[in-house]
């Protein structure tokens, strides 16, 4: 079932608890982005405290094919509901496969990835 995240402005992204492999992931996602698509991701204004890859410009998921684990589960388990359709759950309780090397935007900001 889909989100209807179109609107959300990327308030539901965050705080974003990324991995040691995640990390590694969104980096090599960063370094093949187009020096200007990467650098108007970069520079937008965003909610404080939500991810900084989400792209407010376009409203939607700046890398969503390195997405951490944690998005790819938002709104389809019961402790990560999506409050704009909650029905979307199938399941109950998702937890990380490892421990999170950090918090994207806290831990984790745009100097690392570049």
């Amino acid at each position: 079932m889909e989100l209807p995240c179109k609107g959300c402005r990327g308030a539901c992204c965050g705080p974003v608890p990324i991995t040691g492999p995640e990390v590694k992931k969104i980096k090599k996602k960063i370094k093949s982005m187009p020096v200007k698509m990467r650098n108007e991701l970069k520079n937008q204004q965003r909610f404080y405290g939500t991810c900084i890859f989400y792209d407010q410009d376009n409203d939607k998921c700046g890398i969503y094919s390195a997405r951490p684990a944690i998005c790819d589960a938002f709104g389809h388990y019961a402790n990560l509901v999506c409050f704009r359709k909650p029905e979307a759950v199938k399941k109950e309780h998702w937890s990380p496969k490892e421990e999170p090397a950090g918090i994207l935007s806290v831990d984790f900001k745009w100097e690392h990835f570049e």
